[in-house]
């Protein structure tokens, strides 16, 4: 059994174009796709029509659940706010109801049980969390704790935006009590590991004894060019009516860096509230740390 897992596109068509050959090549038996189908880059709708049209099996992440929760109570504190959110209500404009439809149907887990295999569950955080990650940094032990309750060998699992992959052993009196394979497929469309290709996995059974819960990961990185996405940033309108996420979500594509993270850090480790007032907060960050010019040196365009 051959499985494509793709995850985090944030509506970048071009990327995921990219990608469809080198999926034709590896003919897997299914394509999975593990959360944040949109928001980030600016075609967002046109992602979701091209992925209802391919039939893949598909799990929502976070970034659906701020288009689905806008404008009712589950909501994030402060989404009203154009200057903080103005990205996702430049989104909320253009996603139409049946593409709402779609993402409002899909599910938040799937457990995969294929005949001759292991299971293995697939989430965009863990199972009851989209929020949660997970890097190559991390101690086994971290990780462990916040997988815990995941009973099958096997998490798939994104957010992060890197590519990943794990045997998490969880030890207890200097005995081993649990172990679990852990994948991340990386970004299709935002990767964060300094590499701007477009990145995926491939898991195939395997029968060796070294890894664990009988999948096999492949890591696969196709390069494309980024400027077309990059210049539809002004050309929609997105960049202009998102504001500093805008911006930030545009610095993430040239330099393939957490660039939001970086920002909101050094607004919590210098004094600031990005929240209250972003555009301050972004103005005092970009003359403390000159980021803008280096993710002015990056870009393609």
């Amino acid at each position: 059994m051959r499985l494509a897992i793709l995850a985090d596109i944030h509506g970048n068509l071009p990327a995921l174009e990219a990608v469809l050959p080198e999926i034709e090549q590896v003919q897997p038996d299914y394509v999975v796709l593990d959360g944040d189908l949109i928001n980030g880059t600016p075609f967002s709708g046109e992602v979701i029509d091209l992925v209802r049209s391919l039939n893949w099996v598909v799990v929502r992440g976070n970034h659906e659940f701020y288009y689905l929760d806008f404008g009712t109570d589950r909501a994030a504190p402060g989404t009203d706010d154009p200057e903080r959110w103005g990205q996702l209500h430049w989104l909320v404009k253009r996603i139409r109801p049946e593409q709402g439809a779609y993402l409002a149907m899909l599910p938040d887990v799937r457990t995969f049980y294929f005949p001759g295999a292991q299971p293995l569950c697939i989430a965009h955080g863990v199972p009851g969390h989209n929020r949660v990650g997970f890097s190559n940094r991390q101690e086994d032990a971290e990780i462990a704790a916040k997988i815990q309750h995941v009973e099958e060998p096997t998490l798939i699992s994104a957010h992060t935006h890197v590519q990943i992959d794990r045997q998490i052993v969880a030890n207890q009196g200097g005995t081993q009590v649990r172990r679990w394979h852990l994948i991340n497929p990386g970004s299709v469309g935002m990767p964060l590991n300094k590499d701007p290709r477009a990145q995926f996995a491939v898991i195939e059974t395997t029968d060796d004894p070294t890894i664990w819960g009988g999948w096999q990961a492949t890591h696969v990185r196709v390069a494309y060019d980024r400027r077309p996405v990059l210049a539809a940033f002004e050309s929609s309108g997105m960049l202009a009516a998102g504001g500093i996420i805008s911006q930030l979500f545009y610095w993430e594509l040239c330099t393939a860096e957490p660039e939001i993270i970086f920002f909101y850090r050094w607004c919590w480790q210098n004094g600031q509230d990005p929240d209250l007032d972003a555009r301050g907060a972004f103005e005092a960050y970009k003359a403390a740390t000159g980021r803008a010019e280096y993710a002015r040196a990056q870009d393609p365009l």
